[in-house]
């Protein structure tokens, strides 16, 4: 660990701090329809929109109605994106000349990116077509941010109206968070992006000749090997730029190229790779602020922030510090930090970016479900990798993905207040809402939909030979490749520990089933507890109220995500990265 390290790491954390109010205010303004200073050119947009579609957008919507809305538009969005890549060999915009996508792997994808997940079983370069890149995926990064944005805007709605059942228009919040939040600054990022070297162009992939000839090993079918002598390589490349600001904005993930951001085309140098990490947590540090503003507790929202802020630092300092310190197993090696060198576990990491880059991106893209990846988290160490995985299993609270973080966090403090009320022997209260069983039913009910879904796929996955066959590393790390896929599947991540072959029947459709239920079977609930809450009469706070301003309230939250989140998945860890470091320590590796 370096100083220029922790420096980095601190400095962007003051960035986040920085932006949260101005986005935050922003994002306010927007979902209560108050004056902005896009007013005056996307309200003539809005208003063209909500003519050919016939949406009222003075008419408003119970949760049940609003819930039925998003579900609709999410299937026919999947459905589009299932068609076009079933068909994308007889459409335009395919200078390769790339097949139709197979079946299982269509749906898993269709799945994947409706659900804000990302999880790509496949190359993009070498698979997609750029139609399919940017009509069928972008599109999705696009619906799939807003859906979970506007998810974020009800439940806050839900704590700050009282006494009724209406909590917006799906239809409305949707466009105005498109034309307003995300449209604006993907056009000014991507041109950011350009002027750092990320490629945009629509040309076909450039053939360029070998200055010195490769010879390599290749297995045919038949299993026989067979050496050939390699004397060209194909240069992909795309609209990237345009497609790479959404994926970090929208914290989706799923990167133009296999490499994702450790591809140079897509992440050529530390600014891109800085301005990549402040896209991804922007939007989720700014609804903190929202949640304050538009509830009329700003400390409340402050100590949500803070909440969230403690819980990254100590997730990104464990991560430096376990990659950091190397390998013990590699001896007489020089793993120590120089001018020349950046020390520590090197491998699977881009010199430009080195140890703390390395660490702070896997932290950030695992806090957020972005899942974006500059690095391979498959070839950290067992504690660093332990880092990311625990970052999931947590829910994705810790600043979160657009809109699902913070309305994770929120079922997360439903349960902190109750445990509170229970303390004092007192009804809990939120910002003036009792909480009865029922809200607390619906954010168990959340919770345990997450655990089920993960721990029953990795078992199954786990004694099978269907799940088995895929791993590329036999013991603990083999454990940990299953698992991350499971975790990251249904956190709607879609980072991965690449070493685990998901592109079969098994995991395609797996795979996708824990991303739907991720997804939507949580989101459910979650609308259950807003429409709740709106009906409720506030209640004037007492000497027995819980504070839920202050530090007492940020601790108590803390812990709650701690115990729910995390030891809930600790047998689990234990037989994957907890085992795989003891036996490192002694000597072993996998």
């Amino acid at each position: 660990m370096t100083a220029n390290g922790w420096f980095q790491i601190g400095f962007y954390l003051v960035v986040i701090f920085l932006l949260t109010k101005p986005v935050g205010i922003f994002m306010t303004r927007v979902f209560n329809r108050e004056k902005t200073f896009l007013d005056p050119f996307l309200r003539p947009i809005e208003r063209v929109v909500y003519r050919l579609t016939g949406v009222d957008e003075k008419h408003e919507m119970r949760w049940t109605e609003y819930a039925i809305a998003m579900l609709l538009f999410s299937g026919v969005s999947m459905a589009l994106l299932y068609l076009i890549e079933r068909t994308q060999k007889w459409l335009p915009f395919n200078p390769q000349k790339f097949p139709n996508v197979e079946p299982g792997l269509a749906f898993g994808t269709a799945a994947s990116f409706t659900t804000n997940t990302n999880w790509q079983a496949y190359s993009g370069e070498s698979t997609m077509s750029y139609l399919t890149q940017m009509t069928g995926l972008a599109y999705h990064n696009f619906a799939s941010a807003a859906v979970g944005i506007v998810l974020a805007i009800v439940v806050i709605r839900g704590i700050a109206r009282k006494e009724t059942d209406k909590l917006g228009n799906f239809w409305v919040d949707t466009t105005r968070c498109l034309l307003w939040v995300l449209l604006p600054i993907c056009v000014v990022g991507s041109l950011v992006f350009v002027s750092q070297g990320v490629v945009q162009n629509l040309k076909p992939y450039t053939p360029v000749h070998l200055i010195e000839p490769q010879t390599v090993q290749v297995t045919g079918a038949d299993g026989k090997v067979t050496t050939q002598t390699v004397t060209q390589q194909i240069i992909a490349q795309g609209p990237v730029a345009s497609q790479e600001v959404i994926k970090e904005f929208g914290t989706n993930g799923g990167g133009f190229f296999g490499a994702n951001s450790a591809h140079p085309f897509e992440n050529p140098t530390p600014f891109s790779n800085f301005f990549q990490l402040v896209l991804i947590f922007a939007i989720p540090s700014g609804l903190t602020y929202t949640l304050g503003r538009m509830t009329g507790s700003q400390r409340h929202g402050w100590a949500v922030w803070a909440a969230m802020a403690f819980l990254f630092f100590i997730g990104v300092a464990t991560a430096y510090w376990a990659e950091a310190r190397g390998n013990p197993l590699l001896v007489g090696v020089n793993q120590s930090a120089s001018a020349l060198h950046s020390g520590g576990n090197m491998e699977g990491k881009e010199v430009r970016f080195g140890i703390a880059n390395s660490a702070l991106f896997a932290t950030v893209t695992t806090d957020a479900s972005c899942g974006a990846v500059n690095s391979q988290h498959d070839s950290f160490t067992p504690l660093g990798g332990m880092v990311p995985l625990i970052n999931i299993m947590l829910g994705e609270v810790v600043f979160g993905g657009v809109g699902a973080g913070l309305y994770g966090i929120i079922v997360f403090v439903i349960l902190a207040v109750f445990i509170a009320g229970l303390m004092v022997g007192r009804t809990p209260e939120y910002l003036g809402k009792k909480i009865e069983s029922y809200d607390v039913k619906m954010a168990m009910l959340a919770i345990l939909i997450l655990t089920f879904t993960i721990l029953g796929f990795s078992a199954v996955a786990i004694v099978k030979p269907f799940g088995t066959s895929s791993i590329s590393n036999p013991g603990p790390h083999g454990f940990s490749q299953v698992l991350y896929a499971y975790v990251s599947s249904t956190g709607n991540n879609g980072s991965a520990f690449g070493g685990l072959n998901v592109n079969t029947m098994w995991y395609n459709t797996s795979t996708a089933v824990a991303q739907l239920l991720g997804r939507f079977f949580m989101i459910i609930p979650v609308l259950a507890i807003a429409g709740s809450l709106a009906k409720k009469k506030t209640v004037p706070e007492s000497a027995g109220t819980f504070p839920v301003t202050g530090g007492l309230f940020a601790g108590l939250l803390v812990s709650t995500i701690l115990i729910v989140g995390a030891l809930t998945f600790f047998p689990a860890l234990s037989l994957g990265p907890i085992l795989e470091h003891l036996l490192m320590s002694a000597g072993k590796a996998f």
